[in-house]
């Protein structure tokens, strides 16, 4: 287990139950914040699904009302009209061939990746450089697309993609702990009705098994079952 340091251990000491509704959560969360910088605000949900069996993957993307409070940076991998389209929609990078051929001998510099179905079989080859790190281009999450234009207003508007791991559980940013509290809630209910909507049809029994949500380097807080009920 990681040796905790004496801010983690005098914020974790602040926490005086085992459970919170999700307006004390929020409001907790800033009071246990201790970095200098401005931490991001994470959730993770621990699901009641196996993701080896394919009915029971959850993933899907949401865009958060009021964004995640990160700029990304989002590269376009496209032929055609559609390059200009994504210069002109404010994409970070964009190109073809030459766009691929860099990645593929080790750049990394962006944090989204869109791709036009069309030149989907030439990024084939990334697949284990950008799978490793969820950035390959995917239908399900909006990724592979012709509406270029749509797809990078709505990553630069604060549009998350989830996916959960082989643990059965879902990671993802919410905001900063600068945001205001109605701000915060209304980014993390809206995260919770997206993992709700995507159930899969394999999942049985009790699909969301705990909620925990912390800051950046702070402990986390577990939340009420009547979260999911609000």
């Amino acid at each position: 287990m990681a040796k905790r340091g004496k801010k983690y251990i005098k914020s974790r000491e602040l926490r005086d139950k085992e459970e919170y509704t999700l307006e004390e959560a929020v409001n907790l969360i800033k009071k246990l914040s201790f970095a200098k910088f401005d931490e991001s605000v994470d959730i993770a949900l621990r699901l009641g699904v196996d993701p080896k069996h394919s009915d029971q993957m959850v993933r899907g993307t949401v865009v958060l009302p009021h964004g995640t409070g990160k700029k990304k940076k989002i590269c376009v991998i496209a032929s055609g009209e559609k390059i200009k389209e994504a210069e002109q929609a404010g994409a970070d990078y964009f190109g073809g061939e030459e766009i691929i051929e860099k990645i593929a001998s080790g750049w990394m510099d962006f944090d989204s990746v869109i791709a036009t179905p069309d030149v989907m079989r030439s990024i084939g080859k990334l697949g284990r450089v950008l799978g490793t790190r969820g950035l390959m281009p995917n239908p399900k999450s909006g990724t592979v697309t012709f509406d270029i234009k749509k797809a990078v207003e709505e990553i630069k508007s604060g549009r998350v993609e989830f996916r959960v791991d082989k643990t059965a559980i879902i990671h993802s940013p919410v905001g900063k702990v600068s945001f205001p509290d109605d701000k915060l809630l209304d980014n993390i209910k809206a995260f919770l009705q997206a993992i709700l909507s995507a159930k899969p049809p394999g999942a049985k029994g009790k699909y969301i098994r705990s909620i925990h949500v912390s800051s950046t380097m702070g402990p986390s807080i577990r939340l009420s079952e009547g979260v999911l009920e609000s």
